[in-house]
């Protein structure tokens, strides 16, 4: 490589993307331009809206809804957030609901249908527990991040000026998703949304061990934060994939090597120690072989809950850059 390729990256600040952020883990070949998005959530619009990026974490459902409707760039096996989805949905207590099957015929509330939240936890109760989603009406207080995305008929937007805690609290829902999907906020969004504390019970007050179980028998662990970058960038210069994929792993590695000898303690690193009870050593793994379960159940539950317009394949979603 005669000179470095420059890329701009929007990538999140995470305890195992620090050293590639703050350049002591340099991606080889490349002069790396970090843009800092907060929160990240506003470089998942400008991505899939604009292209504004060379490289960019993206929430992954985002992803695959955008490379289904001809999204100019390309997910590498890079996840750098992980979590399961049998806690986070909120019901009413006085609202009857004691299994996913008794949500068919009410109204849900989630920030936005496609959300990676809540396509991952309606899977589990679409797969898990027989929910037809096509029964449940999805009640939205934002937009979705791509445009061109056809939501289907069970989906309605909250009333003008109506939050989904408003309507939680008022009984017109009977469940809905906590924190970033929308029970933390009530208000009017014209005139700023306030944070609010979410006291309804969880659905499974036994999250930890169905997903403990859950994870055992399906091998599926839902990620989110996917690391995409611009098909022309990789027409031109093929070794990017490999590069980033090298520094990405690089950092995690060094990372890893400071988690389990005690040295991270913070809230943001406890989390993947205790997903290691569940997964194993390494609570954040990269590479397709390594995630084609879990890449291939996200894939098909969009499909189902109607967020694609077609079947896509693991090569169309994803660049090998191991291979």
């Amino acid at each position: 490589m005669a000179s470095k390729v420059h890329l701009k990256l929007a990538i999140a600040e995470h305890p195992h993307t620090a050293a590639i952020r703050d350049g002591s883990i340099p991606i080889e070949g490349v002069d790396a331009e970090f843009i800092t998005v907060h929160p990240q959530i506003g470089a998942f619009r400008r991505m899939v809206r604009d292209v504004e990026f060379d490289v960019c974490e993206l929430a992954p459902t985002t992803y695959i809804i955008a490379r289904a409707y001809g999204a100019p760039f390309v997910a590498l096996p890079i996840f750098v957030v992980r979590r399961f989805h049998h806690s986070g949905l909120l019901v009413r207590p006085d609202a009857g609901i004691t299994t996913p099957k008794d949500l068919e015929g009410k109204k849900v509330g989630v920030r936005a249908y496609s959300v990676t939240t809540g396509a991952w936890t309606r899977q589990v109760l679409i797969d898990e527990f027989g929910l037809d989603p096509s029964k449940v009406t999805w009640v939205v207080d934002d937009e979705e991040h791509v445009t061109q995305l056809q939501l289907p008929p069970n989906v309605i937007h909250a009333p003008k000026g109506t939050s989904l805690a408003d309507m939680m609290a008022s009984g017109e829902l009977v469940a809905g998703f906590h924190g970033n999907a929308g029970i933390g906020r009530t208000g009017d969004p014209t005139g700023g949304w306030k944070e609010v504390e979410a006291n309804y019970p969880d659905m499974f007050p036994n999250a930890a061990e169905l997903e403990a179980e859950y994870y055992a028998r399906t091998g599926v662990y839902p990620m989110h934060g996917t690391i995409v970058v611009k098909d022309s960038v990789l027409a031109e210069h093929p070794w990017v994939a490999k590069s980033i994929y090298d520094a990405f792993d690089k950092a995690k590695q060094d990372w890893l090597a400071k988690l389990n000898a005690g040295e991270l303690t913070d809230k943001k690193n406890r989390k993947y120690v205790e997903l290691q009870k569940i997964v194993g050593n390494d609570p954040l793994p990269y590479g397709i072989e390594e995630n084609r379960k879990t890449i291939e159940a996200l894939e098909a539950t969009a499909f189902k809950q109607g967020l694609t317009p077609r079947r896509m394949s693991m090569d169309e979603l994803f660049v090998d850059p191991r291979v």
